[in-house]
């Protein structure tokens, strides 16, 4: 067997150099991207920005944005980004200008009508709710909105359309979402306020000029946790991770290794533009079973297949529900995961919004990635759970979010004596 050993830094945020990308397009003067994260959804925002009128200087670890006062009519290829193309909708509604979205073939399936139902209440003028969408630019009004389901993306695109809206916009979030947006955004100038009433989060957003800034951006918890789980079920591993984001609303997939009796420790914690960032260190140790459900979904969505898998190394059963999210993300996550695993021996029936997972010991088999860039990286640390082999057709998806996932996976394994 192998086990995993070390200190490894993993790339950089994903949602926070989107989000950095965008504001820095939309802000005046000059933003600077420290860390960026430059897999293959975030370079699809990259070529937006330019492709809307952004000046982008390219150097070592950085990026240099010069910001424009009005973007101009383009047709924007998203790629495979559901994030982009989310966020781009609500950003450019406010513009004068048409504006084209189109995406890749998975991309083309996923739904935009939850983020285009409150736009259009804001008098946006979006067609289509699966790309192909087409905005013709206009003078939106403020909206009053509550989010019906935890979506940082919904979140997002209404407050970014706010930004060029009529008197003051309002989300309501009964659920917490990734709050990345609401953090960054007054970084930049813009005038947003938090409060929590009444068992709400209430945000509140100005119409606002932005001004460029610099975002120091820390490593994408999402890729940290293959880490994480892989130190947590191969024997006698430690692995460290870090300057990870440890914003709560994304850490979920963490807490809920430490509710299932990971041994984590959390240190040189410190504050990073409006994030926390720290290093985390996992050690092997015994697991039980547990239950994923509820408004813990939201803060570990994308790291629900990497629990199928943790969960099969336990001592008991795990039951993960309310996620029917899952079906609706680059691909099927729920009915991929439970056949791949079920490949290779692990006991998992799908449900509806979720599955249960049960003990198993793994064994080899030939699974694949489906493209899907988190189950390449989770079928990645299977193989690290067998000694038999286990043949992963379409690994290279995981370049998606982690270029170099397999040679940072291969430097920390060590032979266990």
């Amino acid at each position: 067997m192998m086990s995993l050993n070390g200190s490894i830094r993993v790339p950089s945020d994903k949602s926070i150099t989107h989000r950095a990308l965008l504001f820095g397009m939309m802000a005046t003067g000059t933003t600077r991207v420290v860390h960026p994260l430059l897999g293959a959804d975030c370079r699809s925002t990259l070529d937006i920005i330019r492709s809307l009128g952004a000046e982008v200087i390219e150097k070592q670890d950085e990026l240099l944005i010069t910001g424009i006062e009005s973007p101009r009519s383009a047709r924007l290829d998203c790629g495979n980004s559901g994030t982009t193309m989310r966020l781009l909708i609500g950003l450019l509604s406010g513009y004068d200008g048409s504006f084209e979205l189109v995406g890749d073939e998975s991309l083309s399936k996923r739904p935009m009508r939850r983020v285009n139902a409150p736009l259009r209440e804001m008098g946006a003028d979006v067609k289509g709710d699966l790309a192909p969408i087409v905005i013709e630019g206009k003078t939106l009004q403020s909206i009053d909105y509550t989010l019906p389901v935890a979506s940082a993306q919904v979140k997002s695109a209404v407050l970014l359309a706010g930004l060029r809206a009529e008197g003051t916009t309002i989300v309501r979030e009964p659920i917490l979402s990734r709050d990345h947006t609401e953090r960054m955004l007054p970084l930049f100038g813009a005038q947003l306020t938090v409060d929590a009433e009444k068992g709400e989060r209430i945000i509140r957003v100005e119409p606002s000029r932005l001004s460029g800034a610099t975002v120091d951006v820390p490593a994408d918890p999402s890729s940290a946790a293959f880490f994480w789980a892989g130190a947590a079920i191969v024997p006698n591993s430690s692995v460290t991770t870090t300057d990870v984001c440890l914003n709560e609303t994304r850490i979920g997939f963490l807490r809920t290794l430490e509710r299932m009796g990971a041994h984590v420790i959390i240190s040189n914690e410190r504050t990073i533009g409006e994030e926390l960032v720290g290093d985390v260190t996992v050690t092997t140790s015994e697991l039980s079973g547990t239950v994923v459900e509820g408004d813990m979904i939201p803060s570990q969505i994308d790291e629900l297949p990497l629990f199928a898998l943790v969960a099969s190394q336990a001592n008991s059963p795990s039951i993960v529900k309310d996620a029917a999210e899952l079906r609706v993300k680059e691909t099927d996550r729920i009915d991929v995961v439970v056949s791949e695993l079920r490949k290779l021996g692990v006991d998992i029936v799908g449900k509806e919004d979720g599955f249960i997972v049960k003990p198993s010991r793994l064994h080899g088999g030939n699974v694949s990635a489906h493209g899907d860039h988190r189950l390449s990286m989770m079928l990645q640390v299977a193989t690290l759970v067998t000694d038999e082999t286990i043949q992963i057709e379409g690994i290279d998806a995981s370049d998606v979010s982690y270029p170099g996932f397999r040679q940072d996976l291969q430097q920390i394994q060590r032979e266990i004596e």
